[in-house]
Formats: C-alpha cells, structure tokens, sequence
C-alpha cells in the first residue's frame, strides 16, 4: 500500500465514525426521547473523541511528514497534492487540542444545546449563562492552543472560513454598511411597502410538509439520497454518500418559513449530494468551507426561490395547496409579500436586505467574547443595543434575541460570518451562472433548474475541497470577493419592488 493509499484508508476509517456521529446528532434533533439525552451526550462526546484520536495519531503525523517530502510530494498527481495539503492543515489544527479538553468539549456543548432549547422555551437566560460562560472559556482555551497573529477571534473564525480573519470582516462589512443602511432607511420612507397578510392564516401541517416535498424535487434534491423531517431549529446534516437528510419546521399559521426553509436547507443538501464520490474517503470529501456551503443555501432560498422568475413557475403549486388561501391573489402580489422588507427580531426571518446586520451584531458580540471585551452576563443588553443601532427595533424577550440561535450552545463560536459571505458568494456565483448559461432566468421560469444544478455541480460541488473558499471564488469567477455584486444585486430587485 503506497503512503497516499495508507493516508485515504485512514480518513476512510474516519469518515466511518464521523458518519455515526452524524447520525446520532440527527436523531439528537429530531427523535430523541427527552429521557435519553443524558446517555447520548456521553456517548456522542466517546464517539466524538475517538474520531479526534484517530485525526490526531502519531502514525496519521507520520504518514502526512513523509508524503511532504519534497520527493514523495512532487510525485504525486495534483487531486494527490491537494489532499495531503488539507490533510496535513486539518491535523495541524486538531493536533493543537488535547483529547481530554475535546471530549469535555463534545459533551458540554450536547448538554448546552438542551438546556438551551429549555431556556429558550422557558425564557430564561440567567439558568443558560452557566453553560455558555463555560463554552467561551473552552473557546478561549483552544483558541490561545490554536494560535493567532492579531485576534483570538481568528483562530475560531479559521474552522469555518479557511483565511478569513475579523480584520478583512470589517472590510467587507464597511461597503456594505455604507450602502445599505441607507438604502434600508430609503425603502422604509419612500418605497411602496407589499401587503403581507395574505401570508398569514391556516396552513395544515401535512400539506407544508408535500409543499416542502415538492420544492426540495424542483431543485434537484435526491430523495433516494436523503429524506425529510421535522426539528425546531431547521438544519442539514450529512451522515455519508448516498445519505443526505434535510430537516425544516412547520408553523401552523404561516407557510413561508417552511417552504423557504426548505429551498435554504435543500440548497445545502444538493451541495453535500454533488461532492465528487470519486473522493468519498479522503479529506476532499466535504465542502469548501462553512460560507461555500451557505451559499448554495442562500442562493437557492433567496436568487431562485424568491425570484419572480422561478415564482411564475412555481406559484400555481402553492395555490393549488392553498387555494382558499391564494387562488385569488395574483402572482405579482405574492412575489411582492415574499420580498417584504421590514426590520425582524428573528435572523431566520430576516429579508435579504437586513439579514447582513444581524450578522454584523452577532461576529461584534462573538469578538467581544473572544477578547474578554464583553462578559456572558452582559450579552442580553448588548444584543438589544445593538438590534437598536443597526434595526432600530429591540426584542421584548430573551427568546426572541439573545437566546433566538442554536449556534452557541453548540459551540460554534465564528461561525456567523459564514452565512453574511454566503451572500456574497451567492450573488457572486449567480452572476457568473447567468453570464455562462444561455438564457438562464428565462429556463427558471419553465421550472427547469437543470442547466443551473449541473453548473454548480461542475463548478463548485464536483471540487470539494480541492481549493480554499477564496481561491474557489477565484477559479469560478475570476475574481476576488467583491461585496458589490450583492449590493447590486439587491438594490436592483428591491428598488423593483418598492417602486423606487
């Protein structure tokens, strides 16, 4: 067995128990009787650190030290090259933690995601602050055994979007506020604001759930690869080839969430469902990173899903579920109430406008805590002031801020950022597509989403992760991050809408 053969079966054996525990976090969120958390904390935070034992072995450091051999590695073809390359970056990082601090980490963060669900249902803030001041501390921790440059927050921020540091954030964010803000303020004064309670009334859960059925085929996902249930925190979760699983929820008086949910998470799925399965078994095999991903997501949910293209299509399935409901509203008056634009407290329910400030608030909180600038027990306070200067709105209630996201209870402290750069990645990506394929909108518009799914195969989910999410952009676009495509991109539409 050659060195490259001997590196794959390692992260073949791997990808084995990450499968596992993917599984288990999925019946976690879905099924899991109450009664039987306890037991699966402990045996997720086992599995969990076997698998970090296996990525951190002496004879895994070995491997990777010979094939960077200058003579073995210039042997190699270059897919061979750019999994020893991640490889060897993926087990400097996670050589860097001490089994004992990951373990206790794994079960701390299984343990704070309940307690949050309780908090969040009960409203109680003060019984959750005890977990989540625990998990910035071991944040901290491993950020100081990670190591930095500049900011304790980039050694976080690095996990989920290889090469971006708070620094370039605020470079992004800077064009951004400057054009959005006012561009926010001018839609609320001036523009001529979509009637949306014709989104509101009786939406039976069985038939958002063979709406969501229906929206998830449209866009190319592979039921025989995956399936659809139900979870208070809607997420996407990969257990292995062939076994991608989506999950949304139902809100009995409002269909959107669900539907568009379901673009969103089947935006992700089709990415984990393209992944070249050539690769299955090696470090390649997983996405570009955390912002690569949410824009497949976001691209899906907003470009397509909420496009008066694809809606022109589309449409006529949502009045034939609901038809007292949507049988007398027209199409143009649905488009308009789905591209309503109004300061929300609830990120999820954010329109394309505004999502980026609740993203901004949330990386400030996240740096605060990362430095010791801002204490746990301050962060309800913070997050209102905050909401105030970026939304002008205050939520009334820790449930509806502070305690609204699952991310920190589960321990991913940087990875918010993630889903302002999908955005734009997304209008970057789109641009491009629509620049490559032959009157795209116009094969939107018959429902056919093919020539789409097959360029976003090709481009970005048949890499993996062959190249680090700035190159990726690079090789597919041409060019760097440009936050300008997105702000073009929503001035344009909303500018449309709002008869500005």
């Amino acid at each position: 067995m050659s060195l490259i053969e001997e590196l794959n079966s390692r992260y073949t054996e791997l990808s084995f128990l990450n499968s596992a525990v993917a599984l288990m976090a999925w019946d976690m969120r879905t099924y899991l009787p109450p009664m039987g958390n306890e037991m699966r904390a402990e045996a997720l935070g086992y599995i969990s650190t076997l698998a970090f034992k296996k990525r951190v072995s002496d004879e895994l450091g070995s491997i990777l030290e010979n094939l960077r051999q200058p003579e073995t590695y210039n042997s190699l073809n270059d897919e061979e090259k750019a999994i020893v390359r991640v490889s060897a970056k993926a087990f400097e990082r996670a050589r860097a933690i001490p089994p004992a601090l990951y373990q206790k980490f794994a079960v701390l963060t299984v343990r704070s995601e309940k307690a949050w669900e309780k908090a969040r249902a009960e409203n109680d803030f003060e019984g959750f602050a005890p977990y989540l001041e625990e998990i910035v501390s071991l944040s901290r921790e491993m950020a100081n055994l990670y190591g930095y440059a500049e900011n304790p927050y980039d050694a976080l921020l690095e996990g989920y979007e290889e090469g971006m540091t708070a620094k370039r954030l605020r470079e992004i964010i800077e064009p951004l506020k400057k054009e959005l803000v006012p561009f926010l303020k001018r839609l609320m004064k001036e523009g001529k604001a979509p009637e949306t309670d014709l989104l509101k009334g009786r939406f039976p859960r069985k038939t958002q759930e063979k709406l969501s059925h229906k929206a998830l085929k449209f866009i190319g996902y592979d039921f025989g690869a995956g399936r659809l249930d139900e979870t208070v925190h809607p997420f996407t979760i990969g257990i292995g080839v062939g076994d991608v699983r989506v999950t949304t929820k139902y809100p009995p008086d409002e269909f959107t969430p669900s539907l568009f949910g379901s673009f969103h998470e089947g935006g992700h799925a089709i990415y984990e469902q393209g992944l070249p399965v050539h690769l299955k078994g090696t470090s390649l095999y997983e996405a570009a990173s955390l912002g690569i991903h949410e824009s497949q997501s976001r691209m899906m949910e907003n470009i397509v899903g909420r496009s008066k293209e694809f809606l022109k299509f589309f449409y006529p399935h949502i009045q034939k579920a609901y038809p007292s409901n949507f049988k007398n509203v027209p199409l143009k008056k649905f488009y308009r109430s789905v591209n309503n634009v109004k300061p929300s407290l609830i990120r999820i329910e954010a329109d394309e406008v505004t999502y980026n400030f609740h993203i901004m608030l949330r990386f400030e909180l996240e740096e605060g805590l990362m430095k010791g600038d801002i204490q746990v027990e301050e962060l309800p306070a913070r997050w209102n002031e905050k909401m105030k200067e970026y939304l002008g709105i205050e939520p009334a209630n820790f449930s509806e801020g502070v305690l609204q996201d699952i991310h920190w209870p589960s321990g991913m402290i940087g990875y918010f950022p993630s889903y302002m750069l999908g955005n734009l990645y997304a209008a970057q990506f789109y641009a491009k597509a629509k620049s490559d394929i032959k009157d795209l909108e116009r094969k939107i518009e018959k429902g056919d989403l093919k020539p789409l799914l097959h360029w976003l195969r090709e481009n970005i989910h048949g890499q993996g992760r062959r190249y680090s999410p700035g190159e990726l952009l690079k090789v597919v676009t041409g060019k760097e991050l440009d936050p300008g495509y997105f702000i073009k991109y929503v001035k344009d539409k909303y500018s449309n809408i709002y008869s500005l």
